[in-house]
């Protein structure tokens, strides 16, 4: 009995390990299918962040791309095309004309003058900090492709180039691709800028200038101002081969304002000889801009012209005249969407004893020399009415007897009106296409316009000799009344274009 007791009693005693050790086993068992799951899940998270990581690799390499493909190109081309309509006339006065033949007044006219013109521009990034900008120019009449040759002479005649004004009378440096001619695309513009000269706000700038369609002239012509390149409107507006040097500070009361020391050339006389006394023809220039904001412009130029000469470069040139200064001031501003604009300018002569032609020097006749004062001013608005993309224009111009400026490249069918003797009315009407653009300044537009000129004296964007009043010609004129150009005393131009800026 006592041995089935002790027996009981270890078996009692002994039940509660035999329980713990299936415990622990179930448990071991439990902890090594953890560890398993545990092992397969941690794969299972490398797994996701190596293809996490691969995705990363391949948004940051998208975003890279898209990033560099929205910073500026090395390289950017744009242009423009434009096709033109003109109807004009103009009334010339009874003269005498320099063979002493009386000729009577008459009427002229061009009913269906129709060009072409396509510009190109290229821009080059070289380094950081210096660029190449080009401008090629193509310019031509209808059913003409002609030069140099007059209205009214033998062999091909160019429908624009007449013998009425200066500046019209051929097609030279500085004026082709801006007078139409023929088919040839023709480098306009073509410098070097180099910026950022020394970490300071200091720029050169070499090469063919932009000094063609400078403010305010580009508010009928519907496009934006050049910018630091250019220069007034009223003073110059000729393709000049030069040099700039400025300088840009950033002073918080005058916003946008720079300071340029300009130089141009405009003709080279070639190799000095005993046969050959005739000189360069320079120019130098300083520009001030002490505001340049988009509601607000002010700027002072000025100019002066050495060793002027007697006759266009590529015409003929066979003596220098002398010198001349010019003193300029522009003011722009925006009010709304009224853009308004005044621009006013002083010429002085400083004549030689030279001659052309034995018989006209600087604005003066043989033995009447003598420094001569003039001046100009041109004033306008345009009223944009941006929800029909309507722009309505309205400028007049006035020169007097002894003004004279440098813009033979100017935009006008008949003479430059910035250079007119007189008096020019013009209103215009820009209708934009509702188009959205896809280049960076892409537009198209219509502009229909109307031209007004009132001529007082004789010799409107010349220089050559002493200027004539009008209406004292007669068919019986002696002497220095006698003209070498009929003298237009009335004319006009009804023009329509359409623009295609891309």
């Amino acid at each position: 009995m006592k041995r089935v007791l002790a027996l009981l009693f270890l078996l009692w005693f002994l039940a509660p390990a035999f329980s713990f050790a299936a415990d622990q086993s179930e448990i071991m068992q439990r902890i090594d299918a953890m560890t398993k799951e545990l092992e397969r899940l941690k794969q299972q998270m490398q797994e996701m962040q190596n293809k996490e990581a691969v995705k990363e690799e391949r948004l940051s390499t998208v975003e890279k791309k898209a990033e560099e493909s929205a910073k500026p190109s090395w390289l950017e081309i744009g242009g423009d095309y434009r096709a033109r309509y003109d109807y004009l006339g103009g009334r010339v006065h009874d003269y005498t004309n320099a063979s002493g033949v009386g000729v009577a007044g008459y009427d002229v006219t061009n009913g269906s003058l129709l060009t072409n013109r396509f510009g190109l521009n290229l821009k080059a990034k070289a380094t950081e900090d210096v660029q190449v900008k080009a401008r090629l120019l193509m310019y031509k009449v209808w059913g003409h492709s002609t030069t140099n040759n007059a209205a009214g002479t033998s062999g091909e005649t160019n429908p624009v180039v007449d013998m009425f004004f200066s500046d019209r009378s051929g097609v030279f440096d500085g004026s082709y691709g801006h007078v139409p001619t023929d088919n040839i695309l023709r480098v306009d513009q073509v410098y070097a800028t180099w910026s950022n000269i020394l970490d300071q706000p200091l720029w050169f700038s070499v090469g063919r200038r932009p000094s063609t369609g400078g403010i305010p002239t580009n508010l009928r012509q519907n496009t934006q101002k050049i910018g630091t390149a250019g220069v007034p409107g009223l003073l110059v507006d000729y393709a000049f081969d030069g040099a700039t040097i400025g300088f840009a500070p950033d002073i918080d009361a005058l916003p946008g304002s720079y300071v340029k020391l300009c130089y141009g050339k405009g003709f080279d006389s070639g190799f000095r000889s005993p046969s050959n006394s005739i000189k360069d023809v320079n120019m130098v220039g300083l520009n001030v801009v002490p505001i340049d904001k988009d509601n607000f412009h002010l700027e002072f130029q000025w100019n002066r012209a050495m060793d002027i000469f007697d006759n266009f470069p590529d015409s003929g040139v066979t003596t220098n005249l002398g010198n001349a200064d010019w003193f300029g001031t522009t003011v722009t501003g925006k009010i709304g969407n009224l853009n308004l604009f005044l621009s006013a300018a002083t010429s002085k002569s400083h004549p030689n004893n030279n001659l052309y032609n034995s018989q006209a020097g600087l604005l003066y006749d043989a033995g009447s020399k003598q420094s001569r004062s003039g001046y100009a001013f041109y004033l306008g608005g345009r009223y944009d009415i941006s929800s029909t993309g309507t722009k309505i224009g309205a400028e007049y111009n006035q020169g007097s007897k002894y003004w004279f400026t440098f813009a033979p490249a100017a935009d006008d069918m008949w003479t430059s009106k910035l250079g007119t003797k007189g008096n020019v009315y013009e209103i215009y009407l820009i209708q934009e296409l509702n188009q959205k653009p896809v280049s960076k300044i892409g537009k198209a537009f219509f502009r229909l316009g109307y031209q007004y000129y009132t001529f007082k004296y004789t010799g409107s964007n010349g220089w050559v000799g002493e200027p004539k009043k009008i209406s004292d010609l007669t068919t019986a004129d002696t002497g220095f009344m006698r003209q070498q150009m009929a003298p237009v005393k009335s004319a006009s131009d009804i023009y329509l274009t359409f623009d295609v800026l891309f």
